[in-house]
């Protein structure tokens, strides 16, 4: 009797030499990629005389506070305190993020896992919606917020950020690799499908909403508010850094440290979540 052999992976055959060029391929795109970043560091602790420099320089030569020291003067002289548009920006970033993730996690489970008629219909709907860029439902958007009351308030921006539709795909295909006898063997057990979602099924795919988190926080903390708010008491950290690099050349270098710092928060945030992200992308459309 001829006994089967297990199946050994095949591995991938490299030399000593094809890894060193590909290590310096990387490396080099991944300079060329942080490049804007450094730019950006760098430009925040430059001089004026620098900024205006021509050719431009990457890295800055006689680094100062300067920038720094002007930005702390112009937002004491704000009628507005610089901590509104804080309070604004957080509120409005962390209310539309937990209420997404939240809303499409709820939204993709059904869509994931049970069956019922009209479901190919609405998720051929949320593929058909990744189609359209922001700009194209703004106007859709704001007639809808008029309509409901809503201008000018918070809810104007955060309430179309609840349809994020890149949220719900994610979201649903991840939930596909769960499993189906394990969503089983909860019901057996006299799990209700409240407790299963909660208990089995977010745990089981934090990698997806901790990917969800970071794009939506990047989204929102970045908004202005423009066509939604117009109350000065309402608008974003992103709007008042629009009002100050429109001064004129002269507060160039203050709007290179307003840069820096509204850009370091999502940073800071991608930069400890970075291996769920680097997760999710990895097993996003695999089935057990």
């Amino acid at each position: 009797m001829r006994l089967a052999l297990p199946l050994r992976k095949k591995r991938v055959n490299r030399s000593a030499m094809g890894t060193f060029w590909l290590f310096v391929f990387l490396a080099i795109v991944g300079a060329f990629m942080a490049l804007p970043l450094v730019y950006a560091i760098n430009a925040a602790f430059k001089p004026l005389d620098e900024i205006f420099l021509f050719p431009p320089t990457l890295f800055v030569r006689h680094p100062t506070f300067d920038n720094f020291i002007d930005l702390k003067t112009l937002l004491g002289q704000s009628w507005v305190p610089f901590t509104r548009y804080i309070f604004n920006t957080v509120f409005i970033t962390g209310v539309g993020v937990v209420g997404h993730v939240l809303l499409a996690s709820a939204a993709a489970y059904p869509l994931a896992k049970h069956r019922f008629p009209g479901k190919t219909v609405i998720f051929t709907i949320v593929v058909l919606s990744l189609m359209f860029a922001v700009q194209v439902t703004a106007i859709p958007n704001y007639m809808v917020m008029s309509w409901i009351g809503l201008i000018d308030t918070y809810w104007a921006v955060i309430v179309p950020a609840f349809a994020f539709p890149l949220g719900l795909y994610l979201m649903k295909q991840f939930m596909e690799q769960i499993p189906d006898a394990l969503l089983e063997s909860a019901k057996i057990d006299g799990a209700n499908e409240y407790r299963i979602f909660w208990q089995i099924v977010m745990p089981n795919v934090k990698p997806a909403w901790l990917t969800l988190i970071i794009l939506l926080f990047q989204l929102l903390w970045g908004t202005d508010g423009n066509g939604f708010i117009y109350s000065e008491q309402l608008k974003t950290l992103h709007y008042a850094s629009n009002q100050i690099i429109l001064g004129g050349i002269a507060r160039a270098g203050v709007g290179s440290a307003v840069a820096l710092i509204l850009m370091s928060v999502p940073i800071t945030l991608f930069v400890f979540s970075q291996s769920r992200i680097i997760e999710t992308m990895a097993t996003s459309g695999m089935k057990d």
